[in-house]
C-alpha cells in the first residue's frame, strides 16, 4: 500500500510538466480583420495580441519555436496602434 502512495506522489509532478504553460503577456486572439491582413505563410492559430499592442505568432522551426511579429503581405507588422 505504501508503495502505491509513493508511486502516485512521484507521478504527479511528471503529469504537471505535461500541461501547457500559460503566457502572462497574452491578451487575446486574432479578429477576422487581422486575419484578412496577415500574410499566408504565418500560423494564425498561434497568433495573439501582446502587451506591446502588436500581434505575434509562434513559428515552429526545425530546431526551436520562436515568437515572431505577425506581418502583412507587404511585410509590415500588424499592430493596434503606435507602441508606447
Amino acid at each position: 500500500m505504501r508503495l502505491h502512495h509513493v508511486a502516485a506522489l512521484t507521478a504527479l509532478p511528471l503529469l504537471a510538466a505535461c500541461a501547457a504553460p500559460q503566457d502572462p503577456t497574452e491578451v487575446g486572439a486574432v479578429p477576422e480583420q487581422v486575419t484578412a491582413l496577415a500574410a499566408p505563410y504565418q500560423d494564425l492559430s498561434t497568433a495573439r495580441l501582446r502587451e506591446d499592442g502588436c500581434y505575434w505568432y509562434l513559428h515552429s522551426g526545425p530546431v526551436e519555436a520562436t515568437l515572431l511579429p505577425l506581418r502583412t503581405r507587404e511585410g509590415r507588422p500588424i499592430c493596434t496602434g503606435p507602441a508606447a
